[in-house]
């Protein structure tokens, strides 16, 4: 019997860019669950990269844009905690003075989940019968750890995957320097602390990094080629769709 509730997909820029395979894995997992999903195509930009760049008047353009595709979901499901820090905390903070936004921004924020903060907390699923055979770390991305206090749900998950060792990192919590522009204006800075937290990956033995958001694993995944590691980088969700 078809489970009555539905969720609409909220693809992170990077992912619609350049990893497919993540939103595709998302996708897999519901259909696995058998909840109906929608996942609309002219969703753009949540306006995180103006938002975090002062560009505050551009950022209210592409969370009205948000709103108005995604307020009439049921559930709004992301593979990216940065992405849904955004609409949960600073929505509200683009349209304070703003009473009509600002009551649309609060219904959205409230619908909005990371991947694995819905499927723990609001399903109640933490075993999805998926299979790694070989030894995992995994990498606490900021915003989704201090920004939405996620830290045991993936945990959760990849202790049920069937095959997987589970090794945490040293200083798992630690920023791996990317933090969107950061990256760009701080490019020494970020790159010692990419230095840092590859040496802790690959100091576990694992052989693959997993993590909530992309943006950290695409950084991390830089570094580790420039090493000639073959180490692999996972989301999340394809750990669990596998």
């Amino acid at each position: 019997m078809t489970d009555n509730r539905k969720v609409t997909l909220f693809i992170q820029c990077l992912v619609d860019v350049m990893y497919p395979e993540v939103g595709e894995a998302m996708l897999k997992i519901f259909r696995k669950l058998d909840i109906a999903v929608d996942c609309p195509v002219d969703q753009t930009c949540c306006g995180q990269p103006a938002f975090n760049s002062g560009y505050h008047r551009q950022a209210r353009v592409a969370a009205r844009r948000f709103i108005r595709l995604f307020e009439d979901a049921q559930s709004i499901v992301c593979p990216s905690g940065s992405c849904v820090h955004m609409v949960r905390h600073h929505y509200p903070e683009l349209f304070r003075d703003d009473p009509v936004w600002l009551g649309r921004a609060e219904r959205i924020r409230d619908k909005t989940f990371e991947l694995t903060e819905y499927l723990v907390d609001v399903l109640g699923v933490d075993d999805l019968d998926a299979r790694f055979d070989g030894k995992i770390t995994y990498h606490d991305s900021c915003h989704p750890l201090r920004g939405l206090g996620i830290m045991e749900q993936p945990r959760r998950l990849i202790s049920k995957v069937g095959g997987a060792d589970f090794i945490e990192m040293q200083n798992s919590d630690q920023c791996c320097g990317f933090g969107g522009a950061f990256a760009v204006k701080y490019p020494e800075i970020s790159t010692a602390m990419v230095e840092d937290k590859v040496s802790n990956i690959i100091a576990t033995g694992a052989d693959a990094v997993v993590g909530v958001d992309m943006s950290c694993l695409m950084n991390i995944q830089g570094l580790l080629s420039r090493k000639k590691s073959d180490l692999k980088i996972m989301h999340i969700a394809e750990l669990l769709a596998g």
